[in-house]
């Protein structure tokens, strides 16, 4: 018999990015938590920013969803757990409702989420409701919550607005433009909600504004009419589901077992899935955490991971935390594995090039420079082949690096996008791996077993 969870969910999104997905999604979440409602958060897409804030307004980690990056059986894991336990479910879209391949309208579409568009509607009238038809009709069968305007300017120009629909019965009111519920953004988007003092005034202050519009309003026997069936996966053990095709389960035993890993999680360093600690710790692995910018010393640790961030933003504070550096540096010379992930790549390197021109001396791990740069240097979905799978994830960095290191291997596009060029290098000199590439780990856990283990031979790919 197939086993079947219901919940109400929304999939927000927009016609582009910069709409303020991200803080209606937050507002949303922190209104019906604050009524003390279960509200679980999804993030569409490889997105480490975002869900920080989701988390804060819902008070539950937030996890990806991906069609192709995390893929359908894990989606479907996910979904199906979070309706058991959930009052609501809400997902952030991904840049416009069409933009990307899988967009979110195909996730939309792949398991029922009604869609509700939000649009900035601050530098318009009729064309909203051009817009707000063409995003629900443009695909057909698209499921539809409805349309909110955003950064409105005036009660007038909310009529304006809801007056340009075509389906009335779509309005879902309108927010008005309020600097108290703006979130701050920086150079590879929204700031940590960690960083921002005043985070949950901020979330408070958009929860209030949503409060008085009809979506605001609506109450849980309202939210009904966007109730979904989320199906249970094939297999109903956590792992079994997302593991299945790599004959990795519980059952099988724990890899890392016995190792203790240690992860940089600060504000230099804070790009980390938590679908990935999930992953380390069901492969047997103990997670213990320091932070490069305050702690002198490494833990008692048989690897280390040091994922991407804002290393270009602490780069001196990092370079004189001389203590650490040694005994990273000890680490090494012991033959331990290190995996360093953009951010954490970079602050590996010799010296960075800040966009002032200031040349800052970084631990010198790796050979060569970082340049940090203006414009956005790659981004996009990419996939690691090593000798236990292929690792799925992505690529999103503001820097080049210059080096006389030849990489082990490269990373390369998924077969649903064409291939542009050369993929990030994988580094590898002594135990340390480095790339810009950023890994999905259950997306292949043998191979994350391999990046934590030092190979007899020196070279994984």
């Amino acid at each position: 018999m197939t086993s079947i969870a219901t919940c109400p969910a929304i999939l927000i999104a927009a016609p582009a990015s910069g709409q303020g997905k991200t803080t209606i999604t937050s507002a949303l979440a922190r209104l019906h938590t604050r009524q003390g409602r279960r509200v679980r958060v999804f993030k569409c897409g490889p997105d480490f920013l975002d869900p920080y804030w989701h988390a804060l307004a819902s008070g539950v980690s937030v996890y990806q969803l991906d069609l192709w990056m995390t893929g359908e059986a894990d989606c479907r894991d996910r979904l199906y757990s979070a309706a058991q336990e959930a009052d609501l479910i809400l997902v952030e879209g991904v840049m416009g409702l069409f933009d990307g391949e899988p967009s979110a309208a195909d996730l939309a579409q792949h398991f029922g989420l009604n869609v509700l568009a939000v649009v900035d509607a601050s530098s318009m009238a009729g064309t909203f409701g051009a817009l707000a038809f063409g995003l629900q009709h443009y695909r057909l069968n698209m499921p539809w919550a409805g349309v909110l305007a955003n950064r409105v300017a005036s009660e007038r120009h909310a009529d304006m607005l809801q007056i340009s629909l075509k389906e009335p019965e779509s309005w879902m009111g309108a927010v008005m433009r309020n600097a108290a519920m703006t979130l701050p953004e920086r150079h590879l988007g929204l700031t940590v909600a960690s960083e921002v003092v005043d985070a949950i005034e901020r979330l408070d202050a958009a929860a209030d504004a949503l409060a008085t519009t009809p979506l605001g309003r609506m109450t849980l026997d309202d939210l009904q009419r966007w109730s979904v069936d989320f199906l249970a996966p094939v297999s109903l053990t956590q792992s079994g589901a997302r593991y299945a095709e790599q004959n990795l389960s519980m059952a099988s035993g724990f890899p890392l077992h016995g190792k203790t890993i240690a992860i940089a999680r600060d504000a230099a360093f804070c790009f980390i899935y938590a679908a990935n600690l999930d992953c380390l710790r069901e492969l047997g692995a103990e997670l213990v955490f320091f932070s490069p910018l305050i702690d002198s010393t490494l833990p008692s640790c048989d690897a280390v991971w040091i994922p991407g961030g804002y290393p270009e933003l602490h780069a001196k504070t990092i370079s004189n935390n001389v203590s650490l550096r040694d005994d990273l540096s000890a680490h090494i010379a012991a033959a331990k594995p290190v995996w360093a992930e953009c951010g954490g790549m970079m602050a590996l390197f010799e010296s960075m090039l800040q966009v002032d021109g200031e040349r800052v001396a970084l631990w010198g791990f790796l050979p060569g420079e970082v340049t940090m740069h203006k414009r956005l240097a790659a981004l996009g979905p990419q996939q690691l082949e090593l000798h236990s799978g292929i690792l799925r994830g992505h690529t999103f960095h503001y820097s080049t690096t210059t080096t006389a290191m030849e990489p082990i291997a490269r990373t390369s596009r998924p077969a649903i996008l064409p291939t542009l060029g050369e993929g990030e290098a994988l580094w590898q000199h002594g135990s340390v791996r480095a790339s810009y590439f950023h890994a999905w780990f259950p997306s292949c856990p043998l191979a994350v077993v391999e990046l934590f283990t030092v190979p007899e031979t020196g070279v994984i790919a």
